[in-house]
């Protein structure tokens, strides 16, 4: 690490956004604080939908497979979810299901859900209470690269957010409809951001929707990136970071804020794309 990272790594000690940015006005997009946990519901809903319809345009989708789900403030016991069939990119928050933590619908949308869908997030929610999202899709390049059962290389500082904090899940089961196999997964992914589903996809955790979502696109090109630099890497040395770079630049990227920031961009193009239509 150069000198300069050095004494970097040395002052900036708390993580946050305020670490990255700076100008003449305060930043838009910090995460919001709620008073009242009903307006917090509303806008986790508007969320999750904006986030389905980002999977959406990014070609995530893959017939009826794939889910977000998202930790009910008001009920912080039960969860919100997609229901099975609707096409991320028309997703709206009317079509969202309230669901209890054993998967029964509750409310909201009463259509029916993914039943697999929901083993893998119910246990992710028991075993984590820090996570209030989740999302796993049968993404292309997630889906290709799991076929390899091996964790992501630091070979670019984005992917260095998953540094130690991303694993490999390497006992495909089927179709989770079996609680054990969901179990399992909340054990592989342990404390991490994200976990590798070999010969499956991807999933990615966070403390907002909008952390989770974010990550998942992160992986996603990471495993493009990855595959891309092997697919060459005969023809040249690979340089991979080193563990104390690795680690600075986790610690600079990775918070829970930083990562919510990350993702309004892409939230904002989809209130302009729709015209706010998921919003209904």
């Amino acid at each position: 690490m150069s000198s300069t990272s050095t004494t970097a790594a040395t002052t900036a000690t708390t993580q946050g956004i305020h670490n990255l940015v700076q100008g003449q006005y305060p930043y838009r997009h910090k995460k919001p604080e709620f008073k009242d946990k009903y307006d917090e519901r509303r806008w986790c809903l508007e969320h999750l939908a904006g986030a389905f319809r980002v999977f959406g345009r990014k070609g995530y989708a893959e017939g009826s497979a794939g889910h977000i789900s998202v930790r009910d403030p008001v009920d912080p016991e039960t969860f919100w979810i997609n229901p099975l069939g609707t096409h991320f990119s028309l997703m709206k928050v009317s079509d969202l299901v309230h669901v209890d933590k054993e998967g029964r619908v509750i409310g909201g949308n009463l259509a029916a859900v993914n039943a697999a869908g929901f083993k893998i997030h119910s246990e992710l929610h028991k075993a984590r209470p820090d996570v209030n999202a989740a999302c796993h899709t049968h993404s292309v390049w997630g889906k290709a690269y799991s076929t390899f059962g091996k964790p992501l290389e630091m070979i670019n500082q984005d992917v260095c957010i998953f540094y130690k904090a991303h694993s490999v899940y390497e006992n495909f089961g089927g179709v989770v409809l079996e609680k054990e196999e969901g179990i399992n997964i909340a054990k592989a992914i342990g404390n991490g951001k994200g976990v590798i589903l070999q010969n499956h996809g991807l999933l990615t955790v966070g403390e907002t929707i909008d952390e989770a979502a974010y990550l998942f696109t992160l992986m996603e090109r990471c495993c493009e990136v990855q595959m891309q630099v092997d697919k060459i890497n005969p023809m040249f040395e690979k340089k991979i970071i080193d563990d104390e770079e690795a680690a600075y630049t986790y610690h600079m990227t990775s918070d829970p804020e930083t990562l919510y920031t990350e993702f309004q961009p892409d939230y904002e193009l989809e209130l302009e794309l729709t015209n706010g239509a998921f919003l209904k």
